[in-house]
């Protein structure tokens, strides 16, 4: 940081030693133009005079004046402004008196509004103007007289134009901080959903795979003695679901990951293109499903694909976990128009039926889901027995914005 850099910050730091050094360079600008007298005997010369006793008072109590221009302008503004008044009227020749006047005018209208520059100013102008014109020594056309009102027409329009720049620049100011904040507001929001959304597909694929699990490990259990090569089967079946269940996690947890960290799994998102493969782990664990498409004519928006996905798995996760011993479950996909519809529907009976029951929130993260893409979700029992999941995805997606209810 310069000298000069410092010295403003130490002024702008300290209000009162600035004013009162501004006072003090006003007081002499003031007393070395009261001892100058342009008018010789020769015409437009310089010449030297001495200052009557009753303007250097003045000068020194208006200058004085200026030291608190800042805690009430308007009255220093009335106080500089009558000494003046005083000095037009008495003064002959005429000491700069109207000078504090004018750094006063400037004050008020650099702290205040518009409005009441135009006033203030106005008034000053009139008053000071008229007093050195009417109550003074020189005639009304004099030079000087006209100085008086030029010099107080530009401190008003200086003060006025300081304090645009200000609200200019405040206004600026306010705007970027403004920015700031949306963008951090922003960062945060995305960073939540991104979190929320992980979370969403580590419980599907946990929930997903370890009710694969639980079941086969329950029917290796049972028929270990009697049916050796069903119970190897089965522990086939907990074997491959593990597996697919790491390969899922890792490629979930690899989002994760900082650019440093070793590379993430390359593994595309599944989809519904791996819809026969999903229903087929679950017929390996004893749950009969049906799946019928149609209308897949084109691909899905990837958001739209790994949501049809993930809603199928969830629900079939459910119906295994759920519905019951000799349940069968029944899943679509069908595309109608702009939309996507799944619907995934089993027979299971009793309380066990509802899927949820048990306080998880398979239910809730699909719904997410659904709402996230801008879609509907409808669960709920089926007339006759069993659970029914519908949900409706547009293609066209679009994100929940700011503030918007999920």
């Amino acid at each position: 940081m310069s000298t000069l850099d410092r010295a403003r910050c130490s002024l702008t730091a300290h209000p009162w030693a600035l004013d009162a050094a501004l006072a003090a360079g006003v007081l002499v600008c003031m007393v070395a133009g009261s001892f100058v007298t342009p008018h010789g005997n020769s015409g437009v010369t310089w010449g030297v005079r001495t200052p009557a006793p009753l303007s250097l008072l003045l000068m020194v109590l208006a200058a004085a004046a200026l030291v608190l221009r800042r805690r009430a302008s308007k009255t220093v503004l009335t106080v500089t402004g009558t000494f003046a008044v005083i000095e037009c009227v008495t003064g002959d020749p005429r000491a700069p008196v109207t000078m504090a006047a004018v750094v006063a005018l400037y004050t008020v209208a650099s702290t205040t509004d518009r409005t009441t520059t135009w006033r203030v100013g106005l008034l000053t102008m009139t008053v000071l103007t008229a007093a050195a014109m009417l109550g003074g020594p020189l005639p009304w056309y004099a030079q000087e007289n006209l100085g008086v009102l030029a010099w107080t027409g530009i401190g008003a329009t200086a003060g006025d134009a300081v304090r645009s720049r200000r609200a200019v620049v405040q206004a600026i100011r306010e705007r970027a901080e403004r920015a700031e904040r949306t963008r951090e507001e922003e960062a945060r929001r995305r960073v939540a959903e991104e979190r929320l959304r992980i979370a969403r597909d580590l419980h599907d694929v946990v929930a997903h795979h370890i009710a694969l699990v639980n079941v086969q490990a329950g029917v290796a259990a049972h028929v270990m003695d009697k049916r050796p090569d069903q119970a190897k089967e089965a522990l086939a079946h907990v074997r491959e679901a593990s597996r697919s269940a790491l390969d899922e996690l890792r490629a979930t947890v690899g989002l994760l990951r900082q650019s440093g960290d070793p590379e993430a799994p390359t593994e595309p998102a599944p989809g519904l293109n791996r819809l026969e493969e999903l229903a087929a782990t679950f017929r390996n664990a004893g749950l009969p499903v049906a799946v019928a498409r149609a209308g897949q004519g084109g691909d899905l928006p990837a958001a739209v694909d790994l949501a049809a996905y993930r809603i199928v798995q969830e629900a079939l996760t459910n119906v295994q976990k759920h519905a019951g011993a000799g349940a069968g479950a029944e899943v679509s996909v069908v595309r109608v128009g702009p939309n996507v519809e799944v619907t995934v529907v089993d027979d299971g009976a009793g309380a066990a039926g509802v899927p949820g029951a048990g306080g998880g929130h398979g239910l809730l993260g699909m719904r997410e889901r659904v709402t996230a893409l801008g879609g509907t979700l409808t669960t709920g029992p089926r007339y006759g027995g069993g659970f029914r999941v519908h949900a409706i995805l547009p293609l066209k997606t679009r994100t929940t914005a700011p503030g918007e209810p999920a």
